[in-house]
């Protein structure tokens, strides 16, 4: 469903150098497979994703989704992508419900068919209690939830997630977590990029642990504790922050 191959992005410095935020980077995601893309702050997540997405051309390697190009067809891209942020808000004078029937009428779904979403994502998210009210007076786990409804009015065979729960609670981040769950079950191919590697223990299943722009180890859980001799996420990218790299990007 989802191939990366030998993704990279470079920026140019403000010295006149060359910044390389993603490296090389490949992996694969199969149908009904959650695949956590794992590192701190300023590993190249985000980059890695914005470029999957289409919305940043990568200086060199491409994506494809379900066999399209990413950077020969971003806009057919789109359509097949689902994308949820703590950074994508809501429209705040808009109910739920209209926000949602506005991001159809986008993906072109008919009237008919976003109601009978709108009714099925309220009840799987629970926020048909205030799915008339102002998304402007609403907490922000319940507008983290009407987000996440949001990205799958349009039914994408992908989605990527992109710090799904950050700033929420624990009763917030439990529901991101059964959301995930039920991608799955419906067989929807999942990138998720975070740096909670507890939380990520819980819902993938392979990893891609990045690094200064680097995948530097992929595979399940299992393989990783082989490969790197650690039991725990954590201790791994531990393990790689203590490890001088020589050369690599910053």
């Amino acid at each position: 469903m989802i191939t990366v191959t030998d993704l990279t992005k470079s920026f140019s410095a403000p010295d006149g150098g060359v910044i390389t935020a993603v490296d090389r980077v490949s992996f694969q995601v199969g149908d009904a497979e959650v695949f956590g893309l794992l590192g701190p702050n300023g590993a190249g997540k985000t980059t890695t994703l914005r470029m999957v997405l289409g919305l940043l051309r990568p200086t060199s390697g491409d994506a494809s989704i379900n066999g399209f190009s990413v950077t020969k067809d971003p806009n057919r891209i789109k359509r097949l992508i689902g994308f949820v942020s703590t950074s994508v808000g809501v429209y705040q004078w808009l109910t739920p419900r209209e926000m949602l029937s506005f991001v159809a009428d986008l993906y072109d779904v008919s009237p008919a068919l976003a109601e009978q979403r709108i009714a099925e994502l309220s009840e799987l998210l629970d926020f048909t209690g205030y799915i008339d009210r102002r998304c402007g007076v609403l907490s922000t786990g319940q507008k983290q939830r009407v987000n996440l409804a949001r990205a799958l009015m349009h039914d994408p065979p992908v989605m990527l997630l992109d710090e799904p729960t950050r700033g929420l609670d624990i009763v917030g981040s439990q529901v991101v977590f059964e959301y995930i769950q039920h991608l799955r079950s419906v067989g929807k191919a999942v990138i998720i990029c975070t740096h909670r590697l507890d939380e990520a223990e819980r819902f993938a299943d392979r990893f891609g642990l990045l690094h200064e722009g680097a995948l530097k180890h992929c595979g399940t859980l299992q393989e990783l504790r082989q490969s790197t001799g650690e039991q725990s996420l954590t201790q791994m990218f531990i393990g790689l922050l203590k490890r001088p790299t020589i050369g690599a990007p910053q």
